[in-house]
């Protein structure tokens, strides 16, 4: 299962927790997954959060295939322009 930790702002959504133990073959199937379990998450990671797996971040995530002893870190986006999460 893929090692799957949150940024700090959405503690408020899981119940203060922030990291998980998650089953999925791609990032796509594990915001799935993080929607089912915490509902409205989903949309808050497309898009609003980076994604790192095992240390490199993506620039396309959602396909990107995830292996049992992976970890995959939900960032906070740096920039301008956009909502930011800590708005939410």
């Amino acid at each position: 299962m893929a090692r799957v930790i949150l940024p700090k702002p959405l503690a408020g959504m899981t119940g203060g927790e922030l990291e998980f133990e998650i089953e999925a073959r791609n990032v796509r199937a594990l915001i799935r997954e993080l929607e089912r379990l915490f509902p409205g998450m989903g949309e808050l990671l497309t898009g609003q959060v980076a994604v790192a797996i095992d240390g490199e971040i993506m620039n396309e995530p959602l396909l990107e295939p995830l292996g049992p002893e992976s970890e995959v870190h939900f960032l906070p986006r740096v920039g301008g322009g956009s909502p930011r999460l800590e708005d939410r």
